[in-house]
């Protein structure tokens, strides 16, 4: 089998890097400067035991891909490019299996519009891009949990191997039939993300992501949606620890990373944005939600820092919009 990593910036360098050094046939897929890197030095994995350089082919687009049908697709982008890049990926390749590495939960039906072989992975993976051509990881030993299964329900012998494959590239895998309750679990945990990215990975936000994590669940429960509780995705976390990488502090997670790149766009509509579309159709209101989707938004097309809000400004602005208790 061949691994096409479609979006190979934090999380998916930090697989291809792992599954090529295991041995596993593997293309990349990025643009930018990063591609130029890439394809000039290799792709750079540190981590706190090791800096790896793996010598991988890689293009700018599906496009420069000759597909085969031992392919499989991982879509690693942000939510926001997916719609995009699964069109560019259909005009290359006519059924090839995509396999959803994304957080969030709108990807996999966005992949199943156009692909009728659509898997979802459960994505805990500490990584960081930050730097062309470069991926740091502070995971130490299991580099990251990575249970994938079938979209919508479902596991297949496709999975099987996809899951071995990452396990024997030093991650723990697992099939799993009922992954979308793992994913919504986690989307839990990412709708703080937006937290992180406005006022720091250091701010005492712990009122304010009860909060979003409150709006949620209780749209989750008015749309009748099943998912893990936070101590089953504790558990299944567990096995990660961190460590530190020599020279490099801890910077925070994806959203974060979007503004420090000044990327120009942000993935919290495929987060708080999940609960605020599941809160509009079932009648349950999500105003805090709504505000950090709609800052973030800001904040990233303004080309603004992170950490450019207190989390006392944003908890003062949730209630002026029916958030107040």
């Amino acid at each position: 089998m061949r691994y096409v990593i479609y979006g190979a910036g934090a999380i998916g360098g930090a697989i291809g890097a792992r599954l090529h050094g295991s041995g596993r046939e593997v293309v990349l897929i990025c643009r930018g400067a990063h591609l130029e890197k890439v394809q000039r030095d290799g792709l750079t994995l540190r981590t706190p035991a090791e800096t790896l350089t793996a010598r991988v082919p890689a293009v700018g687009s599906p496009a420069g891909i000759d597909f085969r049908d031992d392919d499989a697709v991982l879509l690693t982008m942000k939510s926001q490019h997916t719609a995009d890049a699964l069109d560019d990926l259909r005009a290359c390749a006519a059924d090839v299996p995509v396999i959803c590495a994304q957080n969030g939960v709108a990807n996999e039906r966005m992949a199943l519009r156009r692909f009728s072989r659509v898997y979802g992975m459960l994505v805990v993976l500490p990584a960081v891009h930050l730097e062309p051509g470069v991926v740091l990881t502070h995971a130490t030993g299991v580099g990251g949990i990575l249970d994938a299964g079938c979209y919508p329900s479902g596991a297949d012998a496709l999975m099987e191997r996809v899951t071995a494959d990452l396990t024997a590239a030093g991650f723990s895998a697992r099939p799993d039939a009922r992954i979308m309750r793992l994913k919504y679990a986690k989307l839990l945990q990412n709708i703080g993300n937006a937290v992180q990215a406005l006022c720091g990975p250091d701010a005492a936000a712990g009122e304010l992501i009860r909060d979003l994590r409150a709006e949620a669940i209780a749209c989750y429960e008015a749309a009748g949606i099943d998912y893990a509780s936070p101590a089953e995705l504790r558990e299944r976390s567990s096995q990660i620890t961190l460590g530190e990488i020599e020279g490099q502090a801890r910077w925070g997670g994806s959203s974060w990373q979007s503004l420090a790149r000044g990327a120009g766009s942000i993935e919290t509509d495929f987060l708080n944005g999940e609960i605020t579309l599941l809160g509009a159709l079932h009648g349950t209101p999500a105003p805090y939600n709504r505000l950090l989707q709609r800052l973030a938004a800001a904040a990233a097309r303004d080309g603004r820092a992170p950490a450019s809000y207190t989390v006392e400004q944003l908890l003062a602005m949730g209630e002026g919009v029916g958030g107040g208790k």
